[in-house]
């Protein structure tokens, strides 16, 4: 696993996830404000940029992604963390907490969410299911080869698609960085799509379904922040109802104009909410 970090080896660590189509630089804005606190370290996941790049897609499963982030910790020399996650990074970082809370210090989460209520959402509103109509596209064969077109404009619209000011954050230099990172492999990042159990049902698939998830097996016992960007259209902040019957613990925080790259948008507003919290 390749990363970056922030701050100093053996200060509290901070342990940063990122998601799709991404690498450890969704959170090089944000990390430095903890530098001088805490060890802050994101790693590319495994599919993304200079980390490995399993072929399979069951390498992609998340038990698999959290069981390579309890062995990165480890690594570092630390037992567990304080973990931030971001999309497929989020989705990670709550079943960690959900498997091995005694390895997760406090949780905190952006714009992912708990599998139970995005399972719900999926088979019973019509509104999610046209907002996650992407995940289907991506899971079909040949996505990787569609997304490369055109020195990877479907991926440009990504991030411009959501029409924050048309993302002032993605300048030249950001895209040249992420093409770079784009052409060491797609196939990864795509297969967490294909590797989850949860996406849109169709009448040919059933999907999620046929899936019996025991709310009771995915209970979250450790201190859990929750930050959602209001504006992300691909994740409506319906995701959040029922979520305080998940967690303990729960403090949710909302950012009304922040979009599903809110990271990159107002890094310094997420940096405080995240040190308020932590201070709290």
């Amino acid at each position: 696993m390749h990363y970056a970090s922030s701050g100093q080896p053996g200060a509290a660590l901070m342990l940063f996830l990122h998601g799709f189509p991404e690498y450890w630089a969704a959170w090089e804005d944000v990390m430095p404000y903890f530098g001088a606190s805490h060890y802050a370290v994101a790693p590319d996941l495994r599919g993304f940029n200079l980390s490995s790049q399993p072929s399979e897609v069951a390498a992609y499963r998340m038990r698999e992604i959290v069981d390579d982030a309890e062995r990165f910790v480890q690594h570092l020399g630390y037992q567990s963390a304080i973990v931030i996650g971001h999309d497929w990074g989020g989705a990670a970082a709550w079943l960690w907490a959900v498997a091995h809370p005694d390895r997760v210090e406090r949780l905190i989460v952006l714009n992912s969410p708990h599998p139970i209520p995005f399972a719900r959402e999926l088979v019973h509103s019509s509104q999610q299911r046209e907002a996650s109509a992407y995940m289907n596209w991506l899971r079909a064969p040949g996505s990787e080869s569609a997304l490369a077109k055109k020195d990877y404009a479907l991926l440009d619209s990504f991030f411009l698609s959501m029409k924050r000011e048309d993302a002032p954050w993605y300048t030249p230099e950001h895209a040249h960085r992420y093409r770079k990172v784009w052409q060491r492999g797609l196939s990864g990042g795509i297969n967490y799509y294909r590797a989850s159990p949860l996406y849109p049902p169709t009448d040919a698939d059933p999907g999620p379904s046929n899936l019996q998830l025991d709310p009771t097996q995915f209970r979250v016992r450790v201190p859990t922040l929750v930050i959602w960007a209001e504006a992300d259209t691909a994740l409506p902040a319906r995701l959040l109802d029922g979520l305080d019957e998940l967690v303990d613990d729960l403090t949710v925080e909302r950012i009304e104009r922040g979009t599903h790259w809110v990271a990159h948008e107002e890094p310094h507003t997420l940096a405080k909410l995240i040190a308020d919290y932590l201070l709290g």
